[in-house]
């Protein structure tokens, strides 16, 4: 309720509080995956493209 109420009267807000959410939510999935695969000698692009692996798998069960 409080979120839909900051929507309403403070757009702008909301939509920055919502944007640097995801920016920190990311930022700490490619921690947490680099962590996991960071002893496997792999290289540094790797947990990003585990991270948008992830995402995309997820989208697209959401569709079905």
């Amino acid at each position: 309720d409080y979120l839909r109420r900051l929507q309403m009267e403070r757009p702008v807000l909301f939509w920055v509080v919502t944007l640097v959410a995801f920016i920190v939510a990311f930022q700490l999935l490619i921690f947490v995956a680099g962590l996991i695969l960071g002893p496997l000698g792999l290289p540094p692009w790797t947990p990003l493209v585990a991270v948008l692996a992830v995402l995309v798998l997820v989208a697209r069960r959401q569709q079905r």
